[in-house]
């Protein structure tokens, strides 16, 4: 059975194949320099950034893609010609492994993420 009991983001990432590790890597930076108050932590076992005690996102390395969650209607809509190369549903964005990691708009979503908490934290 595959480990399922993360205690930091370095021991997830640690566990995929090492071309994942880095672009799983780069994903955690990209949102850690958006969102430098985030609290980095392991929530439903996969890396979760939190502001004001709530989640502003999380990402998850898979077989062939990896993924951000939350993708909320309203991202949906504001990115919708972002969004488009890619597989959304169910709250989730999936990027393929065989792909550039789209570092410009993994921060755009991260930062529109933080301002939705902020604002929900008010």
């Amino acid at each position: 059975m595959a480990k399922t009991d993360f205690k930091s983001v370095d021991e997830y990432i640690a566990t995929h194949p090492e071309n994942v590790q880095a672009i799983l890597q780069r994903v955690r930076s990209t949102i850690r320099k958006v969102v430098p108050g985030a609290e980095e932590v392991i929530s439903y076992q996969i890396p979760t950034y939190k502001l004001h005690g709530g989640p502003v996102t999380y990402f998850a390395g898979w077989k062939e893609h990896y993924s951000l969650y939350p993708v909320t209607d309203h991202i949906v809509e504001a990115f919708k010609v972002d969004l488009a190369p890619y597989k959304v549903n169910k709250g989730t964005v999936r990027f393929p492994l065989s792909r550039p990691v789209p570092v410009q708009l993994i921060e755009r979503l991260a930062k529109f993420r933080a301002k939705e908490v902020a604002e929900r934290g008010r």
